[in-house]
């Protein structure tokens, strides 16, 4: 038997488990060297940020929407 999970806004969602004062504001999680962003809540979704876009073209959304950056953390 082989079970296949697909969870939406994965990273997001673990890292609002750790901190659940994230729940409802905007969160990212950004790649290894954090240069691009990986994951989205459906804050930021909302905002027009898309999956895989370079940090540096969207700071000012970043700034301007308060968006929590994060990085990626495996562990």
């Amino acid at each position: 038997m082989i079970g296949l999970v697909d969870c939406n806004n994965f990273y997001v969602s673990c890292e609002r488990v750790f901190r659940p004062d994230l729940i409802g504001k905007p969160v990212a999680v950004l790649s290894n060297n954090d240069g691009c962003i990986v994951a989205r809540s459906n804050e930021v979704k909302a905002l027009g940020i898309k999956m895989g876009v370079p940090l540096f073209q969207v700071r000012q959304l970043v700034d301007q929407h308060q968006i929590q950056l994060f990085s990626s953390n495996y562990t």
